[in-house]
């Protein structure tokens, strides 16, 4: 498993920007859509043991429905949609949010790219941006260390 938190310092304080996750993950071993979306949100760490009834997995396939007619959903809508509690919604829509997978726009939330593909391309790019900043001040620490 690998965790990015980006973080950002605001007088003095570390507040997280993104919190970027991969867990390497055994394929689905049958062709099925479902369990291919399950396998692909569970390895970028969204969905865990804890969500018995899969709730945040229902979340995410709301968005990415959505995501295909570049519609936001409001939180009232996604609980209306999966008969779920406004505060579910809430709750996994902030790890989507947390993560990077997910916008909130004017009008609700929505993946922030068009199509799943993209989104592993930009989760890809804030990998290497994270690691760049991590070189970066590794490379200033060092040099403050005389290495």
């Amino acid at each position: 498993m690998i965790i990015f938190i980006n973080k950002q310092s605001y007088k003095g304080i570390m507040k997280y920007i993104q919190r970027i996750t991969i867990i390497k993950l055994r394929k689905p071993v049958q062709k099925n859509i479902n369990q291919e979306l399950q396998w692909l949100g569970s390895s970028l760490g969204l969905f865990n043991l804890r969500d018995k009834d899969k709730s945040c997995f229902r979340v995410f396939i709301e968005l990415v429905k959505s995501a295909k007619q570049n519609r936001p959903l409001s939180s009232d809508e996604l609980a209306y949609k999966l008969s779920l509690s406004r505060g579910t919604i809430i709750h996994h829509i902030h790890k989507l949010l947390e993560s990077g997978i997910v916008i909130h726009t004017a009008d609700g939330y929505i993946l922030r790219v068009n199509n799943l593909q993209e989104l592993i391309d930009e989760v890809e790019k804030d990998m290497l941006r994270t690691c760049n900043e991590l070189k970066k001040m590794a490379k200033e620490i060092d040099n403050g260390l005389g290495f």
